[in-house]
């Protein structure tokens, strides 16, 4: 398994900084060409074990942005991707939602607020979500309306029997985090 180097930056996000943790493996040092930002949701923070920091320094020549969170840190990358992809039309490639918070439990009137930056990504961003299909804060068929409603391209990975925290009765953490990393890093692949 590659070791990998690490580096505290600011990533600027409207009036404030959010912290992120910047990872790339030791073994290439400047053949990257692809990064992945990821911010943490609100109950977590940057060493969750669901986010792997892979972002870009100077030392490398990023062609591929990809922006994503898990929770309230989805809704921080569509609206960064939304604002970059304002400025630059290759500004971002993707968008990647684990567990994107529609609404709070039991209060789906929120959802429109809570979706504005996604269904205002323009055509050329493509989007990741990464949902439990017991999730809690994601009522499908507005999930669904929203889906409908994005000028983005969505491709919808639903993990069966997964909770919001992206946890399932009867498997093992590990075991979850393999089947989501997996098809994360597939669908990376495809749009690069």
């Amino acid at each position: 398994m590659d070791k990998f180097d690490e580096e505290t930056v600011k990533l600027p996000f409207g009036k404030k900084d959010l912290d992120a943790v910047l990872c790339f493996p030791t073994s290439v040092r400047t053949d990257v060409h692809t990064a992945v930002i990821l911010t943490h949701g609100a109950g977590g923070d940057m060493n969750f074990r669901h986010l792997d920091y892979l972002k870009t320094l100077q030392k490398f020549t990023i062609k591929h942005a990809f922006f994503g969170g898990r929770s309230m840190g989805c809704r921080a990358a569509a609206a960064l991707a939304r604002r970059l992809s304002d400025e630059s039309e290759d500004g971002v490639q993707g968008v990647i939602c684990l567990s994107f918070p529609l609404h709070p439990p039991g209060q789906m009137h929120a959802h429109r607020q809570r979706s504005e930056d996604l269904r205002m990504l323009p055509e050329c961003v493509r989007v990741l979500f990464v949902s439990g299909t017991e999730d809690n804060m994601c009522d499908r068929d507005l999930f669904d309306g929203v889906l409908k409603d994005m000028k983005a391209e969505a491709e919808v990975f639903w993990l069966q029997g997964g909770s919001h925290g992206l946890t399932v009765k009867g498997r093992s953490e590990e075991s979850v985090m393999d089947e989501v990393n997996l098809k994360v890093i597939s669908w990376i692949k495809k749009e690069v």
